[in-house]
Formats: structure tokens, C-alpha cells, sequence
């Protein structure tokens, strides 16, 4: 069942390059050297089945994964899938319009969003469950929201923004290596339902 595939993958496409720079995306292809089911994938990344398939059906539409067979689950037929070759590479050649390149980074920094988002929830999940037990578990959360009109003061928010959290980041940092870890997680994006420029 399990079809030869290629060690090592020339990455030419633009849309292939976005898939992969997904991050639950890129995951679901370095696992799928040997042909799996969504269902199964979903077990192991803890993901519900719905979602996966819905990942899957993109990266199988980028040619970067595809069908290699089927197998007898109880009373389902289950389709298996397999990634193309076992690693990936991107092609220095691939010629990215200065409009796709935006994509790619939008595209990697929304990504990065959801992957933060879902990792946020695991922790809260895991010390919640610790505060049940009585233990205390300090934290905290802030969420603001700052007009701002075009490219340009994006970029100088963005530049000010970084500057300072560092700033921050190293006036705690310095004062005892030995202290407990507080992880820190800090995102800009538009508004939704504004759908942002």
C-alpha cells in the first residue's frame, strides 16, 4: 500500500510554498512519509476530524500530499494519504511577485496566530486544571484595540511596539535567571468583522 515517494522535493510553487509555511499544515506533511488516514492524523494531532480533513484536502489540492489507497475500519472505509516526498525544499528560482511575497508573509503571521491561539488554550486548560487543586496560578491578560490608518503607521506601531516589549522583556529578564518562566504572548491583527487594509 505504501507507494514509493521522493526523498527530497524542489518546492516551485507559490501556493505549495504557503501550505507549507502553515504550521499544523507543515506538521500534517512530515507526518504522512507513511500513508495515513485524516481520522488517525486527527487522534494524533488532537485536532477534530472536521478540521483535518479540511487541511488535508488543501494540501492534497497543492499536489504536495495525495490519495495512495484505502483500508476496512470497522464498518468505514477509511482513505489513506501520503505526502509526495519526505522533505521539502524552496527553490531559489521561484519567482515571487512582491505581491506574493506579502501573501507569504501574511500568510505565515496569521498562521503563527492560530498556532499561538491554540497553544494559549492548552496552557489555560492545563493550569486551570491545576487551580483546581488549589494551587495558586497567577496570571493575566490585557486586550486593547488602536486605530490605525494605512501602511505606514502600521509599520511605525509595529517597529514601536517590538522596541518596547524588549525593552521590558530585558529589564525582568536581568534581574534573577533563576526565577519562575512567564510566557508572554503578544499579537496585532485586524478586527474581523472590519476585515482590515
Amino acid at each position: 500500500m505504501q507507494e514509493q515517494i521522493m526523498d527530497s522535493c524542489l518546492v516551485q510553487s507559490p501556493d505549495q510554498a504557503m501550505a507549507l509555511l502553515h504550521p499544523l499544515r507543515a506538521d500534517i506533511v512530515s507526518r504522512l512519509v507513511e500513508p495515513t488516514s485524516a481520522a488517525e492524523l486527527a487522534r494524533t494531532l488532537q485536532e477534530t476530524p472536521q478540521r483535518m480533513n479540511y487541511h488535508i484536502k488543501a494540501l492534497e489540492k497543492t499536489g504536495l500530499i495525495r490519495r495512495v489507497g484505502t483500508r476496512q475500519v470497522r464498518n468505514l472505509v477509511e482513505v489513506l494519504y501520503q505526502a509526495i516526498a519526505r522533505t521539502f525544499v524552496m527553490a531559489e528560482s521561484l519567482s515571487l511577485s512582491a505581491e506574493t511575497i506579502e501573501r507569504l508573509k501574511d500568510h505565515g503571521s496569521l498562521a503563527q496566530l492560530i498556532s499561538s491561539a491554540e497553544q494559549m488554550k492548552k496552557d489555560a486548560v492545563m493550569l486551570l486544571e491545576r487551580s483546581e487543586t488549589g494551587s495558586e496560578v497567577p496570571s493575566a491578560s490585557l486586550q486593547l484595540q488602536i486605530p490605525l490608518d494605512d501602511q505606514e503607521q502600521r509599520q511605525a506601531f509595529i517597529e514601536d511596539y517590538v522596541a518596547m516589549m524588549k525593552q521590558l522583556v530585558h529589564k525582568y529578564a536581568a534581574r534573577n535567571s533563576e526565577a519562575a518562566l512567564y510566557q508572554v504572548m503578544l499579537s496585532v491583527y485586524p478586527k474581523p468583522e472590519q476585515g482590515g487594509s
